[in-house]
């Protein structure tokens, strides 16, 4: 496998880093571009007030990840990356691939959107994540004992809305697998992982 960048897509709450850490067990030899670890990073270092500082980070972070993955295509890494995409990301990764020729592939998970509301509402309240996902403003050491009361957790309208308005479920760039991840039980990752291993060849 030479060259090669799995865009891990889709919807909020489909599994994504999930899947990532399976393909790398499997595949290994990825190096993991993750937008979330560099927010969040960002987050620590300069803490934030209001929504708008928080956007103002979130712009470093994007500058900082295009930056990562052009440094690891000039030296010709397999890249491994999980997010949302949407059209927004896209012209520029576009043009990444383009110039250092690399073979894109995006796996784009879907499910059921009541399904992944309550994963991602499980998601915000587990003591584990970020802290900087559910407030308004933050500083590192910022603890909230009882996460209900963040002042940014998604209600449902929003979430409907981010979900069925942001092309998260359209996005793709290169060869395209498309997963109903909605019951976990039934996700077949082995027939994935079989195509993957092809490209090897």
């Amino acid at each position: 496998m030479d060259k090669v960048l799995i865009l891990l897509a889709g919807l909020p709450g489909t599994g994504k880093t999930y899947l990532s850490n399976i393909i790398n067990s499997t595949l290994g030899l990825f190096y993991n571009l993750s937008q979330d670890n560099l927010k969040e990073s960002y987050c620590d270092m300069y803490g934030y007030r209001n929504l708008e500082e928080k956007q103002k980070i979130e712009k470093i972070a994007w500058a900082k990840y295009y930056e990562i993955m052009e440094q690891q295509m000039q030296v010709g890494s397999n890249i491994m990356s999980d997010y949302p995409f949407s059209q927004k990301q896209k012209p520029h990764i576009q043009q990444l691939v383009e110039r250092y020729g690399y073979e894109v592939v995006t796996i784009r998970l879907i499910a059921d959107l009541d399904v992944l509301f309550e994963r991602q509402k499980n998601r915000d309240l587990d003591p584990t994540r970020h802290l900087s996902h559910i407030v308004t403003s933050y500083k590192k050491g910022d603890h909230l004992a009882d996460r209900r009361n963040a002042d940014n957790l998604l209600n449902y309208d929003e979430f409907i809305k981010r979900c069925t308005t942001r092309g998260y479920d359209t996005f793709e760039l290169g060869k395209l697998y498309e997963m109903d991840v909605s019951d976990y039980t039934k996700v077949n990752y082995s027939r994935l992982l079989e195509d993957l291993l092809k490209m090897e060849n």
